[in-house]
């Protein structure tokens, strides 16, 4: 049986497989950028001049960025019997969701979508391993 759980934010993917009591621990590294908006009032006077932030631009440019990412963790995590997907932030949740839209095969199989904070690569992998030696009969 193989089991997969995948650790994620917006830099990186940990990709956590157990299959035969073996363990093996893949990294996939996101090409999103991580952007601050410069910008706000140029003044301290009300009205003054202000500058324009393109926010939409930043965000579109995100979006296409993290389907790049999440496509290349679908390709790296293909033919599990289950999977699990951790991680601290909304990502996780877009991850799934993109799942459940462009690769139905693999969301059908995702047993669940966790919290979990930054971890060592021995926490991940103990992480995966409790999740699905507790969960086995699902």
């Amino acid at each position: 049986m193989k089991n997969i759980g995948i650790w994620l934010d917006k830099e990186k993917a940990h990709i956590v497989t157990l299959e035969n009591g073996m363990e093996a621990m893949n990294t996939v590294t996101s090409e999103v950028e991580n952007y601050r908006i410069h910008g706000g009032s140029g003044t301290r006077f009300k009205g003054g001049p202000q500058d324009v932030v393109q926010d939409s631009k930043y965000l579109e440019r995100e979006k296409h960025q993290l389907k790049a990412f999440f496509k290349e963790i679908a390709s790296n995590i293909k033919n599990a019997d289950a999977y699990v997907i951790y991680g601290p932030a909304e990502v996780k949740e877009k991850l799934n969701k993109e799942l459940q839209e462009k690769y139905k095969d693999i969301s059908l199989k995702v047993k669940a979508v966790n919290v979990a904070d930054s971890m060592t690569e021995n926490q991940m992998k103990a992480l995966v391993r409790n999740f699905f030696k507790t969960n086995e009969n699902s």
